[in-house]
């Protein structure tokens, strides 16, 4: 069972919810990404999504763009990357998911990349504009290395190709809660319960909500009726804006910390 299948299955047999915060790799560098991951994992991360930063995110609103470019300015790259998954992994056994676009993939060759995943302790993999042949191709290549593919759906997505991106991922299935690119919203998007209901008739795996969400309310609403819950913008934003000061490891736990003790009680 791969870390993420069991993160999911503890937080089951508890009845406890997943908590799963993005950054993008190396932003603003290195050394404050891996400070910011360790403590994302202190303070009770289930899954950390690290982002692959690219220089066309055409799915991320303009706080994801920035920091990408931010991170590609201070000289980012995929081989970097796998360093900074390697060291998080001497310190935390948290599952880690790198999420990306096909692009820096393919140039940095999927093979090579498969294998690096695995010797540094990467557990799955997100890739954002990949669907139909090239989806289930990557899936086959990922589950041959024991890697997860976590796929994404939208309210858009028709039955028919729920049923199928069902068919082809694993470790969890992340729900788009709108339509449109990342950012904070003050709102959570009612399509998004109705989106978990749908997908629950395809697959068993867990389901987690993402895209826009920013504040203890709204997770707590996702946790009624998702297994776990995404923060990105809000987290990449509380980055940027202490980019100048150094204090982008305090920013981000003053942001989780008015987010977790609040909704634990509820838990």
């Amino acid at each position: 069972m791969s870390r993420i299948a069991n993160k999911f299955a503890d937080l089951r047999a508890t009845g406890g919810k997943g908590f799963i915060p993005f950054v993008t790799a190396g932003d603003p560098d290195m050394e404050f990404s891996l400070a910011i991951i360790l403590r994302l994992a202190e303070l009770g991360a289930s899954v950390i999504e690290l982002g692959v930063p690219f220089s066309d995110p055409m799915a991320d609103g303009p706080t994801i763009q920035r920091s990408s470019q931010r991170s590609l300015d201070a000289g980012t790259n995929l081989e970097k990357i796998f360093d900074l998954v390697k060291r998080f992994r001497e310190r935390s056994d948290v599952p880690l998911v790198l999420f990306s676009y096909l692009n820096p993939l393919l140039r940095f060759g999927f093979d090579r990349f498969c294998s690096h995943a695995v010797a540094t302790g990467v557990d799955g993999l997100l890739v954002t504009d990949v669907v139909g042949f090239e989806a289930i191709e990557i899936g086959n290549q990922l589950k041959a290395n024991g890697l997860d593919l976590i796929s994404l759906i939208a309210p858009t997505t028709s039955d028919e190709r729920l049923a199928e991106i069902c068919r082809i991922a694993s470790g969890f299935i992340y729900a788009v809660s709108r339509a449109g690119v990342t950012g904070v919203q003050k709102e959570t998007s009612g399509g998004a319960r109705v989106l978990v209901e749908r997908a629950r008739r395809f697959t068993d795996l867990p389901i987690a909500v993402g895209f826009g969400i920013s504040s203890a309310e709204q997770i707590r609403e996702v946790w009624q009726y998702a297994d776990a819950a995404v923060v990105g913008s809000a987290i990449v934003a509380e980055i940027e804006r202490s980019v100048d000061d150094g204090n982008a490891v305090e920013a981000v736990e003053g942001l989780v910390s008015r987010l977790l003790p609040e909704i634990a009680k509820d838990v």
